[in-house]
């Protein structure tokens, strides 16, 4: 190989930004962390950090997501764990101007958890909060807090939640990803609940019971019942070994 010159070669940096979903209080919600660091010292950013020399990418964002959340990316071909979470990557983001420190390169990847606690706060973010995507996406991308006025997401933040929202959004049409929002025991009510959580909408029970009971596989009875949701005792399935829902549950125009 004919020798090269990196020098001639710009410097820049990696980093990976995580979009962290999971549904509480019936809402989807995301984590942000605010940022104890310049630059937009004091913003709402998405948690994540630089890629280091001696990792690639998939271990960067699983380090970054036990740092901010304390879960285990779940291996998709290992048993679900209690404290695992779905971990895919997401996007590039590469625009010249996004960091205005150097030019960073962020590749983002999309977790998703069952309702999870409190975050903490770690590495260079002085503070964390579960905000729900619809204040996070509004027509202002601020990020408001008990009274605080609305600023927009550090960075390019905003876009890269927005695509993850997305990708939620259209994958659970046809895939198993919204069990990734479900205990690993759960009823259909709950499945049904995530739905319309990630969707913003209302769904008919019986018509989703009919169309994810539907499809041989998708769920498998976990073994018992519970009243965990109120009245009547409730079967409990988990995720089966098919991934795809087939015929598609298409989201409602709205």
């Amino acid at each position: 190989m004919p020798p090269y010159d990196p020098s001639t070669f710009p410097p820049f940096a990696v980093t990976v930004d995580l979009v962290v979903l999971t549904v509480r209080r019936h809402a989807l919600c995301a984590l942000v962390v605010r940022r104890g660091e310049p630059p937009f010292q004091g913003r709402w950013a998405l948690p994540g950090g630089f890629v280091k020399a001696d990792e690639d990418l998939g271990a960067a964002a699983a380090r970054e997501l036990v740092e901010e959340t304390g879960l285990c990316a779940q291996d998709p071909a290992a048993p679900a764990v209690g404290n695992g979470a779905h971990l895919e990557q997401l996007a590039t983001y590469g625009d010249p101007g996004r960091d205005p420190r150097m030019r960073v390169v962020s590749v983002a990847h999309l977790a998703l958890a069952p309702d999870l606690p409190a975050p903490r706060a770690g590495g260079d973010a002085n503070s964390a909060r579960w905000a729900p995507v619809e204040d996070l996406l509004g027509l202002e991308g601020g990020c408001g807090h008990e009274g605080e006025n609305q600023a927009p997401l550090a960075f390019d933040h905003a876009q890269i939640l927005a695509d993850g929202v997305e990708r939620a959004r259209s994958k659970i049409e046809y895939s198993s990803l919204a069990t990734a929002f479900c205990p690993p025991a759960f009823t259909v009510g709950e499945l049904r609940r995530v739905y319309e959580a990630v969707w913003g909408v209302v769904l008919d029970p019986r018509n989703f019971h009919r169309k994810v009971t539907g499809t041989p596989g998708f769920l498998v009875p976990a073994g018992g019942t519970t009243t965990r949701q109120g009245g009547r005792p409730a079967q409990l399935f988990r995720a089966g070994a098919a991934t795809v829902l087939n015929p598609p549950m298409l989201r409602p125009e709205v």
